[in-house]
């Protein structure tokens, strides 16, 4: 009996694990995040950036213009890392789709985005793949990746659209690396951005990210809005756990007083979670910016 009952429990055990594995990760996309009749459609333009700043890489890039944009006004600004995985109108993110939606309905200003692929540097011969060099521009700290945008690539930018120069009107993006990128920025120069979203941010030790909990703890409180979102499947590995990361950034970010949203999911180190509560991210981060 006893045997009987323990392998009862086992088998209870597993096909509630199996139950649960099932349920978790199971997001998916609202109104927000698909094309809706009657709202104005913005342009995607493409562009491709050989830098100075990381020699010898050459990028990919995306610019959206929402269809109320007015040259005449200064325009807000949101830059994406992997632009390439949030421009896609299928993908997880759909971001030209939900900036469509959410500036028809005055939940957020008229926005460029800037959505920016990370650097490659070409094959040295033919048959060879380029060789990305993602981990290097996103998960270093410091500020080269701040000077590749405010340097290069968004002076280019303005050339041609009028965008505005208020922090409080820059926010920055990116999922996984590009996020602890996205926060690095703003770290960095709060001046330049003060809005960030960081989808499962990879706040551990690949390049030394793993010390921000405790930079913010003994650093004056900075002029920034984050909006954190990571999941209890998150990556487990050599370089650190992402839960129990983004858990010390929340509670480093709510020690030191900062205007913070955590929302912390059942999901994995991909854009599933992150890509749904998208729009309702962007309304909280963009909830006092002034109507335009």
């Amino acid at each position: 009996m006893p045997i009987l009952r323990s392998l009862t429990l086992v088998l209870g055990a597993m096909m509630c694990a199996s139950l649960s594995a099932s349920a978790a990760d199971d997001y998916k996309l609202g109104p927000d995040s698909k094309p809706q009749e009657g709202v104005p459609r913005g342009e995607i333009v493409t562009g491709k950036w050989t830098s100075k700043i990381y020699p010898d890489t050459v990028r990919d890039y995306w610019i959206y213009v929402p269809k109320q944009y007015q040259a005449a006004k200064p325009a807000a600004l949101m830059v994406f890392q992997d632009g390439r995985s949030y421009v896609d109108t299928n993908g997880q993110f759909r971001v030209p789709t939900v900036f469509d939606n959410l500036i028809h309905q005055g939940r957020m200003p008229v926005t460029i985005g800037v959505f920016i692929n990370p650097g490659e540097v070409p094959a040295a011969e033919p048959g060879q793949k380029p060789r990305s060099n993602r981990s290097f521009e996103y998960d270093s700290l410091g500020s080269q990746y701040s000077r590749f945008l405010l340097e290069e690539l968004l002076p280019e930018v303005a050339k041609n659209y009028h965008i505005t120069s208020d922090p409080a009107g820059r926010a920055i993006c990116g999922i996984s690396s590009g996020a602890i990128c996205a926060w690095t920025v703003a770290w960095e120069h709060p001046e330049q951005f003060s809005k960030v979203v960081s989808q499962v941010g990879s706040f551990t030790n690949i390049r030394g990210g793993h010390v921000y909990p405790a930079l913010i703890r003994k650093t004056e409180r900075k002029p920034i809005r984050i909006h954190l979102q990571d999941g209890s499947g998150d990556l487990d590995n050599l370089h650190g756990n992402w839960p129990l990361a983004n858990q010390e950034m929340a509670a480093a970010l709510k020690f030191m007083g900062y205007d913070f949203k955590f929302e912390f999911g059942d999901g994995g180190h991909n854009g599933k979670h992150g890509g749904v509560i998208l729009p309702d991210a962007l309304k909280w981060l963009w909830r006092d910016y002034p109507k335009q």
